[in-house]
């Protein structure tokens, strides 16, 4: 019935309808002021979709009246089909929150799609417990310990290039960790419950490290005047400030060779991490290629 109401619909109203969804499925909110801000829209606009998304979908929101939001409720059920992709690009973007729909590029473009995609709903959970700052109880499947139940406190999503994580302090071991999405099952927003100092993002040492890189063309590289072109160099380097917790995964992506003498051979391997002791304490080196940890080589 939702979906035959939708189609009379002007593309203004299912866009303005597509944002509500969005906010209650991934917020676990949304204040008339959210539509006021993204559309302008006038107040008594604004309380009409509010209202009309209530008529098409009377189960998936309920309204707090002390607060004066509307807040997800259990047993959502979409209206709208959103592909993950879009879903990702919005939360991490800011942007692309209108309805789902199929477009004719105005140029031939190909982009190879990703092989892992995250399941929505469990997104959505994910994403609801790291915007009201909450504990999450899943069912993990980690390569090293199997099957485990586990309390995470997530507060940020990271796309490694390959898949999306999530951020987020471990309880069962005290720490804080990656978590890949693709692998949370029966995830359960636990609305509430307490939070302590301890396990909030700001005590996540390698989160809150930036790590400064310089990255330039591999020694072995005849031409390294092309990988200056291709990656923007100036002055024969590339700058970056990376996240602790991201650098490997970044390193790993471009191929960078972190070896401190640049042993690593293959055309694959056209930068190399000029200083490879930048690398030094941060967890996530162990991803990045050729690394090896000042440590070890004594």
């Amino acid at each position: 019935m939702a979906i035959g109401l939708l189609q009379d619909l002007t593309k203004h109203q299912r866009d303005r309808l597509a944002f509500i969804e969005l906010r209650l499925r991934f917020v676990g909110e949304i204040r008339r002021q959210d539509l006021i801000s993204r559309f302008g829209l006038q107040a008594a606009a604004a309380t009409r979709d509010i209202g009309f998304y209530k008529e098409l979908a009377p189960d998936n929101l309920d309204y707090n009246t002390k607060g004066k939001i509307y807040t997800f409720r259990d047993g959502f059920k979409p209206i709208f089909d959103f592909p993950p992709e879009r879903v990702l690009t919005w939360l991490s973007q800011g942007y692309g929150d209108g309805e789902p729909a199929r477009f004719s590029p105005w140029i031939a473009c190909e982009i190879p799609s990703r092989l892992a995609h995250c399941d929505l709903d469990t997104l959505a959970s994910v994403t609801r417990a790291i915007h009201n700052e909450c504990p999450l109880k899943i069912v993990y499947h980690s390569i090293s310990s199997g099957k485990t139940e586990r309390e995470i406190i997530p507060f940020a999503l990271i796309d490694n290039g390959l898949r999306w994580h999530v951020r987020a302090f471990d309880r069962n071991t005290q720490n804080f960790r990656d978590f890949v999405i693709t692998r949370i099952r029966q995830p359960i927003v636990m609305q509430g419950e307490k939070v302590d100092s301890n396990e909030r993002e700001n005590q996540d040492i390698q989160w809150s490290r930036i790590v400064e890189l310089e990255l330039v063309p591999h020694p072995d590289q005849p031409h390294p005047e092309i990988t200056e072109m291709d990656y923007g160099m100036t002055d024969g380097g590339l700058h970056l400030k990376l996240r602790g917790t991201i650098a490997g995964y970044v390193l790993r992506k471009w191929c960078v060779d972190c070896s401190p003498d640049h042993s690593l051979h293959g055309p694959e391997h056209r930068l190399w991490l000029k200083d490879y002791l930048a690398l030094y304490g941060v967890e996530s080196a162990t991803l990045a290629p050729g690394y090896t940890s000042p440590r070890e080589k004594r």
